[in-house]
């Protein structure tokens, strides 16, 4: 959609996705933080004296937390929330969340964030925001779908490498996604963690989703991005059920080892 400018200064992106479920499952799903966790990242919700959310941190790995004070509050519809560490010394940013039950059942969710300014120095980084919604929104999708109201526990592991290194390509033949197509089974080879599913999309691009059948039943959400220089290696698996977290509290090591191996700091 891109940037959407208005003439009192206000510059906004916008992303909906639509989900199964009722609206106070899409509610559970993106305003607690048991929700959150099972499709997107870790969440932390500060309370106040009323029981009612002051302040959210979100953790988007080592050094990469993003914290806002919660300005508005309607469950299970909407809740709005305005950070100043959202973008680098830049204007404060209010993200809306909405929800609202689909003409034909299901719901969608939209989120929305926005700014004041004048000038077009910000719309990089807004339609950055805008660009990595979609993939978040595909999980989820999935989780709504099939995994909706079920325990979550989350292996995951960031890793660095130069920015001209082939660090996607080495990611993708090290578990065995590279060049697969939508829908097709993959497994890592031996040697590798145990990683096994099907591709939620086709595997060229620097993202993948992957619906998982081993360690166990979940969705592996696996990616490249350029910051600094550098590119950052983001591997994240999402398991299900009662014994998810013995399941990676069993393949963390192997897991770490491995990217150790692969990406050495």
């Amino acid at each position: 959609m891109g940037v959407i400018v208005e003439e009192s200064g206000r510059r906004s992106v916008q992303v909906e996705v639509e989900i199964p479920g009722t609206v106070e499952e899409a509610w559970r799903a993106i305003a607690t933080a048991e929700g959150i966790l099972s499709w997107f990242v870790p969440a932390e919700f500060a309370m106040d004296d009323d029981g009612q959310p002051e302040r959210i941190r979100f953790n988007f790995g080592p050094g990469m937390a993003s914290e806002s004070k919660v300005t508005a509050w309607e469950p299970p519809h909407s809740f709005r929330s305005v950070s100043s560490d959202f973008v680098e010394e830049g204007a404060p940013v209010t993200t809306e969340w909405q929800v609202e039950a689909a003409a034909g059942g299901g719901c969608v969710v939209r989120v929305e964030h926005s700014l004041f300014t004048d000038s077009e120095e910000r719309d990089a980084h807004l339609l950055g925001v805008e660009a990595g919604w979609p993939g978040f929104f595909r999980l989820l999708q999935i989780y709504m779908t099939d995994f909706r109201g079920q325990p979550c526990s989350t292996l995951e592991y960031s890793a660095t490498a130069a920015g001209d290194a082939p660090a996607w390509e080495r990611l993708g033949s090290g578990l065995g996604f590279a060049g697969g197509e939508a829908g097709e089974l993959r497994a890592a080879p031996a040697g590798a963690p145990r990683f096994a599913g099907r591709l939620d999309r086709k595997s060229d691009d620097t993202e993948v989703t992957m619906r998982l059948e081993e360690p166990t039943s979940g969705v592996a959400h696996l990616y490249a991005m350029p910051a600094d220089g550098i590119q950052i290696i983001s591997v994240r698996l999402y398991l299900y059920g009662e014994d998810a977290g013995e399941v990676v509290a069993r393949e963390l090591p192997e897991w770490r080892a491995w990217m150790q191996e692969q990406f050495p700091s």
